[in-house]
């Protein structure tokens, strides 16, 4: 298992936006429940970062959460996910394929 950074976009619009935000799909408790695993398991909280961060772009998308040094974006991603994108990306190395919207660069990024 090699270190991870995972980016969490906990973004906030205002009411009403026409893009509407990360924040208002639930991203902040997907971060939270990152928190919450990561400090329930050693091994990975000493492999893995996790960063809330302002906008990633695919507002559209969000939940949106980006893992490097893989590349690999994640959208519409809800707390009952996390567990699989630990076990799954982060211990195993593989992408969870029915969340991933894009790999290497950003969604919609020729």
């Amino acid at each position: 298992m090699g270190f991870r950074h995972v980016f969490i976009c906990v973004n906030q619009r205002p009411p009403g936006h026409p893009q509407g935000s990360c924040a208002e799909k639930g991203s902040r408790d997907v971060y939270q429940v990152f928190m919450e695993k990561l400090q329930q398991d050693p091994e990975l909280f000493m492999t893995t970062l996790v960063t809330p961060t302002g906008c990633l772009g695919p507002c559209m998308l969000g939940p949106t959460i980006v893992v490097y040094p893989d590349g690999v974006w994640y959208g519409n991603v809800k707390t009952e996910d996390v567990d699989e994108i630990i076990n799954s990306h982060l211990k195993e190395g593989k992408p969870v394929e029915r969340l991933v919207v894009s790999q290497g660069k950003p969604p919609g990024m020729m």
